[in-house]
């Protein structure tokens, strides 16, 4: 063998290093595995929440007495440990009808169990206010003494009228509370206001066709609701107990047990459509979720249109104008060390600067008539500015890389056709430094949406009841409160009245959130890659 095939010959020893390589990829592999292991998890729950089970009859043994009977649908199946260390199967059932049994969930021991079938007549019914009902339908009241039995002709027919009519209803009562009534009461409590500091003829005489108007629309709303309440759905019990329910809050009715494979389908398509686009209800444990989307992707789009500018403007200076010294470097070392720093502290400053100093003086000078807050508090707007300087010394560092990955050449290709300092940035710089610009903005708002804890400072809520963009004039309110899916998991997961109610809802919400980050980033993602091959520069 010659000395230079020796020299390099790796035979009886391993190469210097390549135990490390392998450790990282170890590494690698495991990391991989944690994120596709927590994304499937989140998924299959996800999508299970929304999958319609089959409807179940109970039958189970009592101590001294005769066998009872629950209906619902199965929930899971666990072990327990008895007191004397015995290991017992039991299932958890959801039966719903809370006035009749206090509790929607129930534990059965699986040796109590005497039989367990599908009955095709049970139904689950969805209402507006008090939870989910499951038993059997027995009758319409529509009203003075007329009733449609459940085993006559046309009554699915005439449930699905009633059903339709009541969110017809629903939605009058809502634009006539939350437009009409709105807006009157508003106007009212500003001329109210304006009369504590001197009365005038003109505001009386608008003041009291306010209170005109308002009675007339009280009215309206009155005979709304009694048309809500005009007849009512009969549903028996599986105890034979009778709940009636008046068929303004009837939101769906569905026969778990009539309906195949495609029927279900059909069925967690429509749960997921009410679920993105219907408000919460029940203490955010039924119901959509429609109002955090919105808050979290205005919030997101709001912090991206000031941290970008901002961001991409202190980057140019440093990079451009700024005499590289000892100053120079400090400031880069404290952007760099704003990114370490925890997001509740950036909350507490956007408390106390923007809400309680900004906010202040907006309104001192701006809102003096106004006889409660409106920047003075919480809002969607302290809430984009805070999370905007959370998030600035990502964009910061993004785009000095990528100004400073623009060749020189090209550079002074552009002064030496002219062009100013200011210009070759403008026209040549900045175009070829895009791509790195959207690589900082994707990380932005990808951190920026998931953020929780300093808009539990500065204006997100358990429930908003207005949106921050509607069709009230000025149709734009930056200074209301908002919801948003980080503090909803949140708040489903730790602060729910009903914890078990709360479960499908805290791996649905999360899903949807993972979703919607994953969606803005493609979206820029894909803007990027195609400013990319636009500004391509070739070097020889």
């Amino acid at each position: 063998m010659s000395a230079s095939s020796s020299k390099f010959s790796t035979t009886g020893r391993s190469r210097t290093g390549e135990p490390l390589v392998w450790l990282t990829a170890v590494g690698l592999t495991i990391g991989v595995l944690l994120s596709v292991g927590l994304i499937g998890l989140v998924m299959y729950k996800g999508f299970e929440s929304f999958w319609p089970a089959r409807l179940v009859v109970v039958e189970v043994r009592q101590e001294g007495g005769e066998n009872s009977k629950v209906a619902g649908y199965l929930v899971q199946e666990r072990s327990k440990r008895t007191l004397e260390g015995l290991v017992e199967e039991e299932i958890q059932l959801f039966r719903g009808n809370r006035e009749l049994f206090g509790e929607k969930f129930v534990f059965l021991d699986r040796e109590a169990i005497v039989s367990q079938t599908e009955e095709e007549d049970l139904i689950l019914v969805e209402r507006l206010e008090g939870g989910n009902v499951i038993g059997r339908a027995k009758a319409l009241e529509l009203g003075g003494s007329e009733t449609l039995e459940a085993s006559a002709e046309g009554f699915d027919e005439k449930l699905d009228e009633l059903t339709e009519r009541g969110e017809e209803l629903r939605d009058e009562l809502r634009e006539i509370e939350k437009i009409k009534i709105g807006e009157n009461s508003k106007r009212v409590k500003e001329l109210r206001w304006l009369e504590k500091k001197g009365s005038s003829p003109e505001r009386a005489e608008e003041l009291a066709g306010l209170l005109a108007e308002y009675e007339k629309l009280d009215g309206q709303r009155k005979e709304l609701r009694e048309q809500l309440e005009e007849s009512t759905f009969v549903v028996e019990a599986m105890d034979g107990r009778e709940l009636k329910i008046p068929t303004g809050e009837l939101l769906h009715v569905f026969a778990a047990n009539q309906v195949g494979f495609f029927g279900r389908l059909k069925e967690t398509i429509r749960r997921a459509w009410t679920f993105v686009s219907t408000d919460p209800r029940e203490a955010n444990t039924e119901g959509g979720v429609y109002p955090a989307i919105f808050g979290t992707v205005v919030m997101t789009l709001v912090m991206s249109l000031f941290v970008t500018p901002f961001g991409v403007m202190a980057a140019i200076y440093l990079r451009e104008y700024a005499k590289q010294g000892p100053l120079v470097k400090a400031v880069r070392i404290s952007v760099n060390n704003l990114a370490g720093v925890p997001s509740i502290v950036f909350g507490v400053f956007g408390l106390a600067f923007f809400i309680y100093f900004l906010g202040g003086v907006v309104d001192d000078w701006f809102f003096s008539n106004s006889e409660e807050p409106v920047y003075k508090s919480g809002g969607i707007l302290w809430a984009s500015l805070t999370l905007a300087l959370l998030t600035v010394p990502v964009v910061i560092v993004a785009t000095e890389e990528a100004l400073a990955s623009v060749p020189r050449g090209v550079r002074e290709a552009a002064l030496a056709c002219g062009a100013s300092k200011w210009q070759a940035i403008q026209r040549v710089v900045l175009p070829a430094s895009l791509p790195g610009i959207l690589t900082g903005v994707i990380l932005a708002m990808a951190r920026g949406a998931g953020e929780v804890a300093p808009l539990m400072l500065v204006g997100v809520v358990k429930s908003a009841p207005d949106l921050p963009i509607d069709a009230v004039a000025p149709f734009v309110h930056p200074e209301r409160q908002f919801m948003h899916l980080g503090f909803h998991i949140y708040d489903l997961g730790f602060q729910s009245p009903d914890s078990e109610a709360a479960k499908p809802m805290v791996f649905a919400t999360t899903l949807l959130l993972i979703s919607i980050v994953v969606v803005m980033n493609l979206t820029a993602i894909i803007i990027r890659n195609r400013l990319r091959k636009k500004y391509a520069v070739s070097s020889f």
